[in-house]
């Protein structure tokens, strides 16, 4: 005998009360997909605790956990040209909340070979499940918290920039 849907979402880890959050990842990557804060708690986490200032509440603090979104994006297998030396560089990432709120990263920002900022798909704030709510963009490196993405719906990794004409 199966078990109940709320027996199955304990058992997953999950909030039997409401629905588990999805996001889409899309782009040029070999390997798009749906991904869940299940799924994201699954792959090896960090820890990182945060001070910005946010527009509307002023100072916060926080302590976040998840995988490094570099990680999450490098094993979806980025469609890098490897004719074209350092390719990488043009890839842009855009990151959108489930309230609307959007975010553009470059591949370079969070690339370990050039910006190296630690960014998160928190998966817990402050020790609180996101499972229902959906991961979290984190930028430790921000002072402001314009950046923080909550309960992120979409990931687009895009490397649809051509090389420009040589000027001249």
């Amino acid at each position: 005998m199966g078990r109940s849907p709320a027996a199955a979402a304990a058992a997953a880890g999950t909030a039997a009360a409401g629905p588990v959050a999805e996001v889409a990842l899309t782009g040029d990557l070999a390997r798009p997909g749906p991904l869940t804060v299940a799924a994201l708690r699954g792959r090896r986490q960090h820890l990182a605790r945060v001070e910005f200032a946010c527009a509307t509440s002023g100072e916060r603090r926080h302590t976040f956990t998840g995988p490094l979104l570099h990680d999450v994006l490098l094993d979806a297998g980025p469609r890098f040209d490897p004719r074209r030396r350092k390719d990488r560089l043009r890839f842009l990432i855009a990151v959108r909340g489930a309230d609307g709120h959007h975010a553009v990263l470059s591949w370079a920002e969070i690339d370990p070979d050039f910006g190296r900022a630690p960014v998160l798909l928190a998966v817990t704030l402050d020790g609180t499940q996101l499972d229902g709510a959906g991961p979290q963009l984190v930028l430790p490196q921000d002072r402001c918290g314009a950046r923080y993405i909550s309960g992120i719906t979409a990931i687009r990794v895009d490397g649809g920039y051509p090389v420009w004409p040589d000027a001249g």
